[in-house]
């Protein structure tokens, strides 16, 4: 029996209640959540945690929110922040948790804020806002930064513009948190790239396009203090027959770095595949659906065991059993209720 302790915290949107984060408690034995409290928050689009796991931070209407995380899991409040934009769509930190930085969707914005030695949000020291036209109708021709996120080695901030079909890559200073563009990394034209992760060693960056349904895998060096990837896969998330108005969604790092997941809008499933850690390159095991609508968001066990998906149109949270070498999916147990649900994470107790 596993001695860790570990606790889900979950955000959604805020239409009809005030209480858009929610925290559980995870058992590792069985994958199940059991509800302990809600966090009144508005509209929580995306939560990340501290690399240290001593913080969370959430997007809110406001701007952004810190949280302390305390011994069992709960959350005590710190303080927030306004943005000097709209509501962002996705929040994370630098590796020493010293810059918290918000993707913003609606705006094509990207803010910079520092923090605290006790994980407080600081001040505003960067803000970029995205220019130019591009491909796709829908998005109305311009900038939607979807993702912001720091290469393994501290160095750069890839930040991914699905109105611009491309990542623009960052050379932060450390001291103030300021932004210089080094590279573009440009994908497909309407591809709509998501979100970007990087493997454990940072040798490899795995990016989700959203229209396209599939990802880009990239070899990643930093040479001469000058970012260079290089593409040398591509692999659909999805299979021959999915369903239409399909849309790639989440990207996940499974705990030891050996498997990426992913999820699919639409066609309502979720993907995983085998990671060589050597060539970097995927080799999918599976695309299987995840019984509710719009999974916004997944998360892995630390074993590979469980798999839990939230559903933003369904406003569920479903549940699986997984198995890698019979690379199936079997439902465990049923449906949590979450209104409107936009991400989630399992937390290891520290």
């Amino acid at each position: 029996m596993s001695k860790n302790r570990y606790v889900v915290y979950a955000g959604g949107y805020t239409t009809d209640e005030a209480h858009g984060l929610k925290i559980y408690d995870f058992n590792p034995e069985t994958g199940r959540i059991d509800f302990r409290s809600a966090v009144a928050i508005q509209n929580p689009s995306y939560i990340t945690i501290s690399h240290n796991g001593k913080m969370l931070y959430s997007i809110t209407d406001e701007g952004v929110e810190s949280f302390r995380i305390t011994e069992d899991g709960s959350l005590t409040f710190l303080n927030e922040s306004g943005i000097h934009g709209l509501r962002g769509c996705y929040i994370s930190t630098d590796y020493e948790d010293r810059f918290l930085f918000v993707a913003g969707y609606h705006d094509g914005k990207i803010t910079v804020l520092s923090l605290k030695e006790d994980g407080s949000i600081d001040k505003i020291c960067e803000e970029i806002w995205h220019k130019g036209f591009g491909s796709v109708g829908e998005r109305n021709f311009r900038p939607h930064v979807d993702c912001a996120k720091m290469t393994r080695d501290n160095q750069y901030l890839c930040v991914t513009d699905v109105g611009m079909d491309h990542v623009k890559v960052y050379r932060l200073n450390h001291e103030t948190g300021k932004l210089t563009l080094a590279d573009i990394v440009r994908s497909e034209i309407e591809s709509a790239p998501h979100h970007i992760k990087f493997s454990l060693d940072g040798r490899f960056g795995y990016v989700i396009h959203e229209m396209k349904n599939y990802i880009d895998v990239y070899s990643y060096q930093n040479i001469d203090n000058e970012p260079k990837f290089e593409k040398i896969q591509t692999v659909s998330t999805v299979n021959d027959y999915h369903a239409g108005n399909t849309a790639a969604y989440a990207i996940q790092l499974s705990s030891d770095g050996n498997h990426i997941y992913s999820s699919n809008a639409g066609d309502n499933s979720v993907s995983a595949y085998s990671r060589d850690p050597e060539t970097g390159k995927l080799e999918k095991l599976f695309t299987l659906p995840i019984s509710g609508d719009f999974p916004k968001d997944i998360a892995i066990s630390d074993d590979d065991r469980f798999l839990l998906s939230i559903n933003n149109e369904s406003d569920t949270i479903t549940f699986f059993k997984v198995d890698l070498e019979k690379k199936i999916l079997v439902m465990n147990g049923p449906m949590v209720k979450f209104k409107q649900g936009n991400c989630l994470i399992i937390h290891k107790l520290v």
